[in-house]
């Protein structure tokens, strides 16, 4: 009873909150449920703000999609000029294969993450918070041309991540390199 009251206070807080910032929503969440909390490294969050699904993710002539106006993404493919998204790309040093099963593992071992679809060049996975259950797409194209893992993070719903993307990729990258070495 306790725990329920306490999810819907916070939920209810978090909602006013993010609506609130000169009458222009900051996060608008278009799916608010409220689940159940694991004790088990946070298999499910305790509320859920997953947003829509974006449609237009994916390689188009070898380029992820351009970040938005907004602080809450970071892409390698943006201009060094751009430091609000600006990320340096992933190099790897083995096989593409390797490298990309290599990536793979370091996602599937990355807490509320679930992999949506992959090539052999591609991933697209989803990462979601622990407690508010927002989600993040992330995707990673391997380019076999500049031997480099080009990655796109972003929040689906807000304005700010409080750097969340950036620091997850770096995270990402940092596992990674550990196990090309």
């Amino acid at each position: 009873m306790l725990r329920s009251g306490l999810a819907l206070f916070l939920g209810l807080l978090l909602v006013s909150l993010c609506w609130v910032n000169g009458g222009v929503a900051i996060a608008q969440p278009s799916t608010a449920t409220f689940a159940s909390a694991t004790a088990s490294s946070g298999e499910k969050p305790l509320f859920s703000f997953s947003g829509t699904p974006p449609t237009n993710l994916g390689v188009k002539e070898g380029k992820l999609l351009e970040c938005p106006s907004t602080p809450n993404c970071v892409n390698s493919q943006a201009p060094n000029s751009d430091s609000e998204h600006s990320i340096q790309p992933i190099s790897y040093s083995l096989t593409p294969e390797q490298s990309l099963a290599n990536l793979k593992a370091v996602i599937q071992d990355s807490p509320r993450t679930k992999i949506v679809s992959e090539t052999e060049d591609y991933i697209y996975a989803e990462f979601t918070s622990a407690l508010m259950g927002f989600v993040d797409d992330i995707e990673f194209y391997l380019d076999k041309t500049q031997n480099v893992i080009h990655v796109r993070s972003a929040s689906r719903l807000g304005q700010s991540d409080l750097g969340v993307n950036r620091k997850r990729v770096e995270e990402i990258r940092a596992k990674f390199v550990a196990l090309e070495a």
